[in-house]
């Protein structure tokens, strides 16, 4: 079985807010924009996963449910793990370890530098830094296609096989 896996950084944050830790901070308008086109972006393309897991900071919780609801998920249905804040790429290989076997596509929500580092450790070939060196900027969903079980994922396992910038996305 050919498994998918959609990594997916949160939209822009605002940094202007009242929020009283980095955990806490919400969407940037700019976010709040972003978010719901890049939902729409997978759904027209079929790339509607089959179990979603999420980082519960707020920035990437407002992001995933705004581009999960343009797929018809629900908020319910996604999994929050704290373990995708902050996280190393171990801890975030550990929570896609976790996965339910049968899930074919996969979308993991959370933060850079972790995201950044896990696209460049699963891709078996490098990938070429963009000419402003953000490989994840905020609201970019890279989608790979999958040569292992989810128990079994470790580096050098996938093929990536688009990289989409919410920027470059129309409505």
């Amino acid at each position: 079985m050919t498994r998918e896996l959609l990594i997916l950084r949160h939209a822009k944050s605002s940094w202007d807010s009242s929020a009283a830790t980095d955990f806490d901070r919400p969407l940037a308008k700019r976010g709040l924009r972003d978010a719901p086109r890049v939902g729409r972006f997978l759904r027209d393309r079929g790339l509607v996963p089959d179990y979603v897991v999420s980082s519960p900071a707020e920035r990437a919780r407002q992001t995933v449910i705004a581009v999960c609801a343009e797929m018809g998920i629900s908020a319910e249905q996604i999994a929050w793990d704290s373990r995708i804040y902050h996280a190393t790429t171990g801890a975030l290989l550990d929570v896609l370890n976790e996965c339910p076997q049968d899930a074919c596509r996969v979308l993991i929500a959370g933060h850079n530098p972790g995201l950044e580092v896990l696209l460049q450790n699963l891709c078996d070939h490098e990938i070429p830094m963009p000419d402003d060196y953000k490989l994840m900027p905020t609201a970019a969903v890279a989608h790979l296609e999958i040569r292992s079980e989810w128990r079994d994922l470790q580096g050098r396992l996938a093929r990536l096989i688009s990289l989409t910038r919410a920027r470059s996305l129309t409505d």
